[in-house]
């Protein structure tokens, strides 16, 4: 289990309009190889002041999006006895992993206002412009892609995940799986009050397959032909070496 340590340092003004998230990372990248399975995020963090601790309570959001791709999702019914697919929509963009932590209730946490202007909870990240003419309940294929991902693992929602201590100290950490996407992961960090941010950072996790997979991961894109024959090839080998080990085990 590889772990990625987020160090945060909050940091706030003399001026009592704002407050502002300073970020600073021991390490902003994850390596993928054929031993991966998995890693955990840990992210801590501390308000530095001048002045009192405000009235009202501090809210901490921490959100992290892996890269976002277009894909279809069709829906199958049965006819005839045989499932066919009678519908399908294009979602335009869905984050391949997404998950969102917060220091409390969900509604106390975070405004539907702010939410929208954000984007920060999971139907908010996923961006679905339209859908066929014939299809009228399109909001039910995003609703399909969050359930499908949150049973995998991948759309993961931590209410009260987020430990805030005394309005200074705030932790948290999130697991992603193994089977993580290559590509940036962006991480926003979101203090509220009332409900409202009033401070936000954002920043990258890089995460790449490195050694053998990123050698495959290339050849696959660079020449397929090649890539092809050379599965092909251990696929035959593979088959044949178990058929001669089960000759052995006849004769022993």
């Amino acid at each position: 289990m590889k772990t990625v340590l987020l160090a945060l340092a909050l940091f706030l003004p003399v001026s009592a309009a704002a407050e502002e998230v300073v970020l600073g990372l021991s390490r902003n990248s994850i390596s993928i190889d054929t031993t991966f399975d998995g890693s955990q995020i840990l992210l801590f963090g501390a308000i530095k002041r001048e002045e009192a601790i405000p009235v009202s309570d501090l809210g901490v959001v921490v959100a992290i999006a892996g890269p976002s791709q277009p894909l279809d999702v069709r829906r199958k019914e049965r006819r005839f006895g045989i499932w066919v697919n009678v519908d399908a929509v294009e979602v335009d963009a869905a984050p391949s992993f997404y998950a969102v932590a917060t220091s409390g209730p969900w509604s106390e946490t975070l405004s539907q206002v702010e939410d929208l202007r954000h984007k920060i909870s999971i139907p908010r990240a996923i961006r679905s412009v339209g859908a066929p003419g014939g299809v009228v309940d399109s909001q039910s294929f995003s609703d399909a892609v969050i359930r499908i991902r949150e049973r995998s693992g991948a759309y993961q929602i931590l209410e009260g995940a987020v430990e805030v201590s005394e309005q200074t100290l705030f932790q948290t950490s999130i697991d992603l799986p193994a089977n993580l996407t290559e590509g940036d992961y962006v991480t926003r960090i979101f203090l509220t009050r009332d409900g409202a941010v009033v401070s936000r950072y954002e920043t990258i996790i890089d995460v790449r397959k490195v050694g053998l997979e990123r050698w495959l991961f290339e050849l696959s894109r660079e020449n397929a032909f090649l890539y092809g024959i050379m599965s092909l090839v251990i696929a035959i080998a593979a088959g044949w070496g178990a058929s001669a080990g089960f000759r052995l085990l006849r004769r022993v």
